[in-house]
């Protein structure tokens, strides 16, 4: 059996310093917002190039409380798009704000030339996301954002390590991440981070993460309770020493599968602009669900990331969306399938891979 991930391969590589990172918080005795949180925040940061990170609860609270800092409330409206994963738009929705859709290009990333005709006097902020391991054009974004005095805030939830022109994602002034376990750094449990460059935001989320306090039992503001835990930031304090090695593996990884795949299956566009850190790889088929389940007899798991575009989820059917709305994100919807792609897959497995999808062409 080859999984579509293998969480398990990655901790036994790192077991012991794993573990003595662990055993060093249970010693310890502070286990919320303690000394492994402002490490983590501090090397995370860094690393991406930015001032300030705030290490919260999980990727989806990072939006919710990035986008509440920067003032997002009921009656405005946010821009994103409909292929991604249903947090990005509960972090919208649980401000207030209403989401605003706008299709995607072939390289699954929001189409920078559809955003100015949705935006309206309502618009407050836009929220690109970097979906799949891959930079959105962020120069053309931003651009518009400053034009019409919008807010940008990055979902870099699936993009960690991700370049654009040489820069580290978040290229704007704030992004979001997740440090869900399957993510290219992630932790044992949920987590998340805000990294921004912009000081008065850092200090509202600092405060909205933890009851609206910086100091204990005064609450300055209305707040929330989002903190990340010791353990967690132990955990990617091992990890993120080797965030770089792995992302450059799930590159060779994808590359492996280029040659192998190329003109048997849509592979993914990678964009000239940046450096694609592979999250997940994502291959189209017009049979899709035939070549899964054709993949699944053959012991290979896969996934579809995401089989039901955000404007047609039931949870949203108040926006008044119908199928056509985007024809773009619909058509892939049907199409998309996720192979197999973590730094521990070993070459005779995506060697194995590429040799069922060809010998399974005859659905074509």
């Amino acid at each position: 059996m080859i999984p579509f991930g293998d969480l398990k391969r990655n901790y036994l590589s790192l077991e012991k310093e794993i573990d003595k990172a662990i055993k060093g918080v249970l010693n310890k005795g502070w286990f919320i917002l303690g000394k492994e949180v402002r490490l983590f925040e501090e090397k995370f940061v860094e690393y991406c190039g930015k001032k300030q990170g705030i290490g919260v609860g999980n990727g989806t609270d990072a939006l919710f409380l990035a986008l509440k800092a920067y003032g997002i409330e009921e009656g405005d409206e946010v821009i994103t798009v409909p292929n991604t994963a249903v947090p990005t738009i509960s972090a919208i929705v649980d401000t207030g704000a209403k989401p605003v859709f706008v299709d995607i290009g072939e390289d699954y990333l929001i189409d920078v030339n559809k955003i100015e005709e949705k935006i309206s006097d309502k618009t407050k902020a836009i929220l690109p996301v970097h979906l799949y391991g891959q930079a959105c054009d962020m120069d053309s974004i931003l651009e518009i954002a400053r034009e019409k005095n919008l807010v940008v805030v990055e979902d870099c939830c699936q993009a960690h390590g991700a370049e654009y022109k040489g820069k580290k994602v978040p290229i704007g002034e704030t992004g979001c991440f997740s440090f869900y376990p399957s993510k290219n750094l992630g932790a044992y449990g949920d987590s998340g981070m805000v990294i921004t460059d912009n000081e008065e935001v850092a200090e509202k989320i600092k405060k909205l993460r933890n009851y609206g306090q910086m100091k204990d039992y005064k609450s300055e503001i209305h707040g929330h309770n989002s903190r990340l835990d010791d353990i967690q930031a132990a955990i990617l304090n091992v990890k993120l020493r080797y965030l770089d090695k792995w992302n450059a593996k799930r590159r060779e990884i994808a590359n492996n599968y280029r040659n192998l795949l190329e003109n048997i299956v849509e592979i993914p566009i990678e964009r000239e602009y940046g450096k694609h850190v592979y999250h997940l790889y994502v291959v189209r088929h017009k049979n899709r669900d035939e070549l899964k389940e054709f993949l699944k007899n053959a012991e290979i798991g896969t996934a579809i990331h995401y089989p039901i575009p955000c404007h047609l989820q039931p949870a949203y059917s108040y926006l008044g969306h119908k199928e056509g709305d985007f024809p773009i994100a619909e058509k892939y919807a049907k199409e998309i399938l996720s192979l197999p792609i973590f730094p521990e897959l070993k070459n005779s497995e995506v060697e194995r891979i590429g040799e069922v999808i060809r010998s399974s062409m005859p659905l074509d």
